[in-house]
């Protein structure tokens, strides 16, 4: 009963170089982000203006007052908020996959991300949207209740079909609960016309923010969703070997398994509330992952947490550069690259279980 245990170890050994290559995806990201605009900025010079923003720390950067304001006031906040939900996303994703027990499983395709944008609309389309770009710290908790109903929703449905389901199955349950949260969500709308252009401004993902609000919206939601994952990270290694097995250990697998989907749902939850749909981010980082550090998700959860901020936040960069100065949203930017990945993920899920 030991031995399914020692392949997981392995990777151990390999998570000190790899955190470290994570952090510096996100300092990196965090520069390059920062430098990268309308108007270009010297990355030296962010580079030092922002450890300018560390306590005790005053270097000359050589910014102008309108440079420095550009950096703090408006890129910063923004590329912090990629970080952010770009982390959450990701991590949502393999703890899903992990929970699942199924390499498919993303927020976006199990119909999580359209629960909670459902009940965005809702809250917004009631009265509860605020201002218009900003949302109340309400609304992720309704976002909270919309993605666990579509979570239970999905997996309920995908469950009809018996122990002989295939893997496919849940992504299909997901897809339809997606579609019909979907209609609800359309339905809204057309009885909200006025609310139409305030929710629309997040519907395809967008990272724009107006200052610092967001960052300190998500940021609560962020610190509990990464506390309680991480905690019980070996949990879903053990998890993997199967209930009856698990139960052997000592370990409560539905307990274990409905804290895990909590805590990934309100994750999900505050990174829809805050930027909108933005889909495929949590299929990419774990899998790329995976097939690079080691399949222990002792592993897999703390690197997509720091390469799925640095590949949203990157990818935001390509969104607000590729057609300046014009922007692309960037959930039609992760989903031209998402799109190709899931096929890819797909057709190695089916060889695996031929």
């Amino acid at each position: 009963m030991d031995r399914p245990a020692r392949p997981a170890a392995a990777p151990a050994g390999l998570r000190a170089r790899w955190l470290v290559a994570g952090l510096v995806a996100v300092v990196g990201t965090l520069v390059a982000g920062v430098a990268l605009g309308p108007v270009s900025l010297p990355p030296g010079s962010v580079a030092l203006e922002l450890l300018n923003l560390l306590p005790g720390v005053r270097l000359e950067s050589g910014l102008t007052e309108r440079e420095i304001a550009i950096v703090t006031e408006l890129r910063l906040p923004r590329v912090v908020l990629g970080l952010l939900v770009g982390g959450l996303l990701a991590l949502a994703g393999g703890c899903y996959q992990g929970v699942f027990r199924n390499p498919l499983a993303d927020p976006y395709l199990l119909g999580v991300a359209a629960g909670a944008g459902l009940a965005v609309t809702a809250a917004i389309a009631l009265g509860a949207g605020g201002e218009p770009g900003r949302l109340p710290m309400t609304v992720p908790l309704a976002a909270f209740v919309g993605a666990l109903g579509a979570v239970l929703m999905t997996y309920l449905l995908g469950s009809a079909g018996g122990r002989g389901r295939s893997p496919a199955t849940l992504i299909l349950a997901g897809v339809a609960v997606s579609a019909f949260l979907s209609a609800g969500q359309t339905y809204l709308l057309q009885r909200n016309a006025d609310s139409i252009q305030q929710v629309y401004s997040w519907l395809l993902g967008r990272l724009a923010t107006a200052g610092w609000g967001d960052v300190r919206l998500v940021l609560p939601y962020f610190v509990v969703t990464v506390v309680v994952v991480l905690l019980h990270r070996r949990e879903l290694d053990v998890l993997s070997l199967g209930d009856d097995e698990a139960g052997s250990l000592g370990l409560h697998p539905q307990r274990s398994r409905y804290l895990l989907i909590a805590a990934a749902s309100l994750g999900t939850a505050a990174a829809v509330s805050a930027t909108g749909l933005i889909g495929f981010v949590g299929i990419i980082v774990p899998h790329t992952v995976r097939l690079l550090a080691g399949s222990s998700y002792r592993v897999i959860l703390p690197l997509s947490l720091l390469f799925g901020g640095a590949f949203l936040a990157l990818t935001d960069v390509v969104a607000r550069t590729a057609a300046a100065p014009g922007e692309v949203p960037i959930g039609v930017v992760t989903a031209l690259l998402g799109g190709p990945f899931f096929v890819l993920v797909l057709r190695t899920a089916r060889r695996m279980l031929a």
